[in-house]
């Protein structure tokens, strides 16, 4: 058991994890910081916070863990902001969908005895926001752990060790071998939904009245928070267009069976994404 969690960012994730920590009795003391006063007063008096502070250098005083759970673009700046405060020994991870510039820049600013450790739960919601909570979030999520080849192995062990608490399923990368996977299977994904969103925007307003459920489920991750999107894709700029290319030629075979009524290759093409659809894990 932790004496002293803290959380920054107790949004979606940032609270269920404190949710969590404190339903699997894995901290004595849970503490956090927001950057909204409204939201650090909606933290106040909630079973799952011990503590809310008005800055994040005074929350993490005193923490074996500190979780950044911000936007992708807050997490350097404030690993910067915090670093002067935290205890030796303490751990530090963060929840962001992008890693290789996070991870560089986090380990390069922990002062020395305090270890940072890239994390990123593939757990989630179009929904934001702490009242969005629970703490059940984790569990049989995937997670990806992405330590530098310096980062101390003892520090990447209890960090796995807490992911594996809350009941992830772990799997070890690069900060740039998690760049790439996540472009293909959850930014292009969001990109894509978005983009037929979009596209379906400029037609007749009334079509969507008679659109069913498929259209609902393509396009779910579309509700997303676009300023946040629009972080994660200046973050991972690259592996996103390589993604598009890839996806780029696959469509063209898909235009190219149509339009010369190759049926065979679309039935091809029909199978492996059929295939691959119910090949995938189930949480």
């Amino acid at each position: 058991m932790l004496e002293q969690a803290t959380i920054l960012g107790p949004g979606l994730l940032g609270a269920s994890l404190m949710q969590a920590l404190r339903e699997h009795a894995l901290a004595k003391r849970l503490t956090t910081w927001s950057r909204r006063p409204e939201t650090r007063l909606k933290c106040e008096g909630q079973s799952w916070c011990d503590a809310v502070f008005a800055s994040p250098e005074e929350a993490v005083t005193g923490a074996d863990l500190v979780v950044v759970c911000s936007p992708v673009e807050h997490i350097v700046p404030l690993l910067e902001r915090i670093a002067p405060s935290l205890s030796p020994g303490c751990l530090v991870t963060d929840v962001g969908s992008t890693k290789s510039l996070i991870c560089r820049q986090g380990a390069a600013v922990m002062p020395t005895g305090t270890h940072f450790v890239g994390s990123h739960p593939m757990v989630g919601s179009e929904k934001t926001g702490l009242e969005n909570a629970f703490p059940e979030l984790f569990q049989g999520g995937a997670c990806f752990v992405t330590p530098l080849p310096e980062t101390d192995a003892a520090a990447v062990e209890k960090i796995m060790r807490m992911w594996k608490a809350l009941g992830m399923e772990l799997t070890s990368a690069s900060p740039e071998g998690h760049d790439e996977i996540v472009a293909h299977i959850s930014h292009l994904p969001h990109f894509l939904a978005s983009t037929l969103s979009a596209y379906l925007a400029g037609k007749d307003p009334d079509w969507r009245n008679v659109a069913g459920a498929g259209l609902r489920d393509t396009t779910r991750v579309a509700a997303g928070d676009p300023a946040m999107w629009k972080a994660i894709a200046s973050h991972n700029r690259e592996e996103i267009l390589r993604a598009i290319d890839g996806f780029e030629g696959e469509l063209q075979r898909l235009r190219s069976a149509l339009h010369n009524q190759r049926w065979l290759e679309l039935i091809n093409l029909l199978e492996r994404g059929k295939e691959y659809r119910d090949s995938l894990r189930k949480r």
